[in-house]
């Protein structure tokens, strides 16, 4: 008799959840433009198939089949302050871009810059070292060409969905593939929203090597597309040359005209006229590149000039719009936007390369002259650096239970209940307690016990999840007991335990796509051992080699020295970005001081795992 009732009670809670319908994100699907006649073959070649699609694009997922999408928060780790919070804070996040920009608004960009991995070999790209920048990057070469160029459709598409109707974006690549990224750009943003290929010369940007099989490669390609019709256009100028200002006269408005005229028609003359300020730029760029000792360089192979990012941000954005760089690597973008008084968004999937944006950026914003700085911050923004789907402990213990428990919430992929008391929120129709912020109070025997009674009171629910760092033994012997029971009490509960660390609390995440393992991991900061020595007056040599990563698998790849340590952290120039010599990261440095007496320092040491630690101590330089 009980037996039947039990099976009763199960279809009416089947029934009930069937009725529930569970909260999802809107798929949006992004505009493929209708291929222009220029791609369709004559009708006299016959039936010719013609690639309507970009690369891997399904005509109904898009590439949501390849890449499935999955929902994560984003943590804030840190907030750099300037005093004036009624502006929108500037965004540096650490992820992968793909499934950052997913997360952001459509139509909400007006500039997109990206200087993504070229295929031209692994070892190229890799420039920080970190475990998730190898496993990306390893990833794009899979299939060869296909697939890179399937790895950046995927992004591209997302960067289309991203972009403000009159936006535009610039895709910075080589030789080795810019004809084939062309094309695709043509089927997803349209062959009549092509603007330019801008070659960027650096012909006397160091000796280069001497092959006898061929030319040395002196540039690099800029693909300029635009989202719509309407796009911003500000032509960047040069000066005249003096010997171009003989064959000119200015007229009476200051405009240069030419002296010769010339017949049109027949019925009258024409003069040519010109802007007053200079000669507009053409797609030919001859802007030196960062080989040898330069003020900007911070030390790797990839870094592009400043000069560059100028032409392009004052060319295709307005003061206070949005500019974002998803391959954002030392921070270039970000840094030239900072100075040309735009808003920005810039990612990278290195903690290293975020990590140094972060220190450039506030060297760039905090090295002007006291008077200044002050006149200045009121009208700069705030920082956030946030990070998507790789979590710091740290940060997550010191938040208050509401927001932490917001925060497992939607890393668990549930839904917030609105409902007081122990049910925090639902994940398909099953209720969710999430256990407190601090590691030392895991979940207790009457928590369990109070959670199961608070399940029983609701209709038809008798499951429920309750999500932790760690469990007493008694409440693991009360979840087992409440399991046994079910399958002989009416009125039962079963109550899963879910540590927040494990595989199960990963499950929708990983069930997804199997190389989807690494998107979400909580991390803990590296434990740093730091050694100084003298080796002669003024100068000290310092040492984090015995440092080690306490994250699984870690390793330290980075160390940043700020040897003028004052409340923020701001590497000394040459000491933020020290690179991998013979596979091995430079952690051990020397250091002159310019004067004797006590001094304050900082290192922030890295693993590869995104961990990563600051450690200040004094010193009396001797």
């Amino acid at each position: 008799m009980k037996k039947n009732k039990t099976t009763e009670k199960l279809k009416e809670y089947i029934r009930e959840s069937e009725k529930i319908v569970e909260q999802k994100e809107e798929e949006v699907n992004i505009e493929i433009p209708k291929q222009a006649e220029f791609f369709k073959a004559p009708a006299r070649f016959g039936n010719i198939p013609v690639d309507e699609l970009p690369l891997g694009c399904d005509k109904e997922e898009q590439y949501r089949k390849i890449y499935p999408k999955i929902s994560l928060p984003f943590q804030v780790v840190e907030k750099v302050s300037f005093g004036h919070k009624d502006l929108e804070p500037n965004r540096l996040i650490f992820g992968d871009n793909l499934h950052v920009m997913r997360a952001l608004p459509s139509n909400s960009i007006d500039l997109i810059y990206i200087d993504p991995p070229f295929f031209s070999g692994r070892n190229y790209n890799i420039v920080f070292g970190d475990a998730n920048e190898v496993r990306s990057f390893t990833d794009i070469w899979e299939g060869g060409m296909t697939g890179y160029l399937i790895w950046l459709n995927a992004r591209l598409l997302e960067m289309k969905r991203l972009l403000k109707p009159t936006g535009s974006i610039y895709v910075h690549c080589d030789w080795h593939a810019s004809h084939y990224i062309k094309q695709e750009m043509d089927k997803i943003f349209g062959y009549e929203n092509f603007r330019n290929e801008i070659v960027w010369g650096y012909e006397g940007s160091g000796l280069g090597t001497i092959r006898s099989t061929s030319y040395p490669s002196k540039h690099d390609i800029i693909l300029w597309y635009n989202k719509g019709k309407d796009y911003l256009y500000h032509p960047q100028l040069r000066d005249y040359k003096p010997e171009y200002k003989k064959l000119y006269k200015k007229d009476e408005k200051g405009m240069f005209r030419e002296k010769w005229r010339y017949h049109t028609d027949g019925t009258g003359y024409k003069v040519k006229q010109y802007m007053k300020e200079g000669v507009p730029f053409s797609d030919i760029w001859q802007i030196e590149s960062l080989t040898g000792p330069k003020p900007e360089r911070i030390g790797y192979p990839t870094q592009k000039p400043e000069e560059l990012l100028q032409r392009i941000i004052k060319t295709s954005s307005n003061p206070n719009e949005l500019v974002a760089d998803f391959f954002c690597g030392g921070g270039t973008t970000p840094v030239v936007a900072q100075k040309l008084g735009r808003r920005w968004i810039a990612c990278d999937i290195s903690r290293i390369a975020i990590s140094v944006t972060r220190d450039r950026l506030l060297r760039e914003i905090l090295s002007k002259d006291k008077k200044e700085v002050q006149q200045s911050l009121g009208k700069t923004s705030d920082i956030s650096i946030e990070h998507w789907g790789v979590y710091e402990v740290p940060e997550l213990i010191k938040m208050n239970e509401e927001t932490f428990r917001n925060f497992v919430i939607s890393a668990y992929n549930g839904r917030l209940s609105s409902d007081k008391g122990l049910v925090h929120g639902y994940k398909h129709s099953i209720p969710i307690f999430v256990g407190n912020p601090s590691q030392d109070k895991p979940v207790t025997e009457k928590e369990v016990i109070e959670f199961s009674k608070e399940i029983v009171k609701k209709k038809g629910l008798h499951q429920g999840t309750m999500i932790a760092w760690a469990f007493t033994p008694e409440a693991q012997h009360v979840a087992q007991q409440l399991e046994i029971q079910h399958a002989i009490a009416i009125d039962f509960v079963k109550i899963q335990l879910i540590p927040i660390e494990s595989k199960e609390f990963k499950e929708h995440v990983t069930s997804k796509h199997p190389e989807y393992k690494q998107l979400l991991k909580f991390i803990v900061p590296p434990q740093v051992r730091l050694s100084t020595k003298k080796i002669k007056s003024l100068e000290y040599e310092f040492d984090v080699s015995e440092s080690v990563s306490l994250n699984p698998g870690g390793r330290i790849i980075n160390v940043q020295w700020d040897f003028s340590y004052d409340e923020r952290f701001i590497s000394t120039p040459g000491y933020s970005f020290l690179g991998i010599k013979n596979n091995k990261p430079t952690l051990k440095v020397e250091y002159k001081f310019s004067s004797i007496g006590k001094k304050k320092i900082a290192c922030k040491v890295q693993d590869d795992e995104g961990g990563e630690r600051i450690e200040i101590f004094d010193l009396d330089v001797k």
